[in-house]
């Protein structure tokens, strides 16, 4: 018996599609042709920059930027998938968490055998007393103590003046906010809004 050959005729190549260059923007796109022609030897540095309309000095910062750019995109890519930083972010308060709860455990831990062996705990800090016997007065920053009071005095009026402007700005529906209101008669406040 002897094995058939099959059809020779070559199969047809597939057809190859063009390079699809995505260009941001239309003069973006004009001089990454005209940068690409200098390195190609098709035009000189001079002749270009007049083409772009710049000067030689700039063509030549725009064509390092290119390169630059071309380096960078040819960097050798991660395999898998990279954490977006939100991500990250939420695996880092995680871990925190985590190491917060190991942190309290210990602690509960050295205190339950400070108890069991009849060890006292490290007291803490005592108020410092005068000759007299009085607690010594922590002493305090005037500007800290000033710009305190003037925080304090300020925000009642400023209060005052959000609660104006937003009761022009929604006015409040009596039926949905009255005394039957599930919320004690309590007016509709935006989120967001101070309270």
């Amino acid at each position: 018996m002897t094995a058939t050959k099959q059809d020779s005729t070559p199969k047809p190549k597939k057809a190859r599609k063009p390079h699809q260059i995505d260009a941001a923007a239309p003069e973006a796109g004009r001089m990454a042709v005209v940068i690409l022609e200098v390195l190609a030897g098709v035009r000189s540095p001079p002749d270009a920059a007049t083409a772009l309309g710049i000067t030689p000095p700039r063509y030549y910062q725009l064509e390092t930027r290119a390169l630059n750019g071309l380096v960078a995109a040819l960097q050798p890519r991660p395999k898998s998938k990279q954490p977006s930083p939100e991500s990250r972010i939420r695996q880092l308060e995680r871990a925190l968490e985590a190491t917060r709860r190991e942190a309290a455990r210990q602690q509960a831990l050295v205190r339950a055998a400070q108890r069991t062996l009849g060890i006292k705990a490290p007291a803490g800090k005592t108020a410092e007393k005068d000759h007299a016997g009085r607690r010594k007065r922590r002493p305090t920053v005037r500007a800290l103590k000033a710009a305190q009071i003037l925080g304090n005095q300020s925000r009642p009026a400023d209060a005052a003046v959000v609660e104006q402007s937003l009761s022009s700005l929604l006015p409040v529906d009596t039926a949905v906010c009255g005394k039957d209101a599930p919320s004690g008669g309590m007016p509709f406040i935006p989120p967001g809004a101070p309270r």
